[in-house]
């Protein structure tokens, strides 16, 4: 049984990563295979009423490969976690199968109270790098989450995430909402923001004084010196420095 449930995490490690060459330098270099491996005797350890073993071993799997896993955790078949680093999934997590994790993705919770207090992740989910799912909320089978996003309500199946807190993403934003890596063509920065709205108001102002001086010159007003004045600001200029 042990060793089916590790064939199964190897081959999902080369469905779902096109680095991973051999099964030798799976075994050996995937600390989310280790982390995974560590889980399941620390888990089997809590279920039997050994709590401090299971927490000292899964404090074992954190410092060698830098994913915390509570003993406590749900974990489904052919899980993966790609790269690993700063990972952390609570006590009371409970994760599907087929599910897949980059690095720095937090299952937290957010209560101190007892009892279930950390995500339900369906069947297939996929969560980018950085997300942060947090609370005893539901995230629905094949749903994924884009990275960097902090979730706090129920993701419905089937659905994308994506933002600060997240929102769920209609047809035609899902293919941009999620990425993996955090590298998306919004990313949120509120300096290239304002200077953008600041060209936006630029430019109808301009518009508005074009008017002004097509009906002065209408009226025989020589406007010569402004037409100069307003030709030598381009404002394709800052766009370009901006974008």
């Amino acid at each position: 049984m042990m060793f089916e449930a590790l064939k199964e995490d190897i081959n999902s490690v080369f469905d779902r990563d096109p680095a991973a060459r051999t099964t030798f330098e799976v075994v050996t270099c995937y600390p989310g295979l280790h982390a995974r491996i560590f889980h399941r005797m620390a888990h089997a350890l809590w279920l039997a009423g050994f709590k401090w073993l299971a927490r000292f071993l899964s404090h074992i799997g954190r410092a060698l490969t830098g994913i915390e896993i509570h003993p406590g955790a749900t974990i489904g078949r052919r899980f993966f976690i790609d790269h690993g680093m700063g990972v952390v999934i609570g006590e009371t997590a409970e994760i599907g199968d087929d599910v897949t994790l980059y690095h720095g993705v937090t299952l937290g919770g957010t209560s101190w109270q007892e009892g279930k207090r950390h995500p339900t992740l369906g069947n297939g989910v996929v969560v980018g790098a950085g997300a942060k799912i947090l609370g005893p909320i539901h995230i629905g089978d094949h749903a994924k989450i884009g990275s960097n996003a902090v979730v706090v309500k129920d993701v419905p199946a089937g659905a994308t995430a994506a933002g600060i807190p997240a929102r769920i993403l209609d047809d035609a934003k899902k293919a941009e909402g999620f990425n993996a890596y955090g590298v998306g063509n919004d990313q949120n920065d509120p300096l290239s923001k304002a200077i953008h709205g600041l060209l936006g108001h630029t430019l109808v102002v301009d518009q508005r004084i074009d008017r002004i001086l097509e009906q002065l010159e209408k009226m025989g007003a020589n406007i010569e010196e402004e037409r100069a004045t307003a030709d030598k600001f381009d404002p394709n200029y800052l766009n370009k420095i901006v974008d």
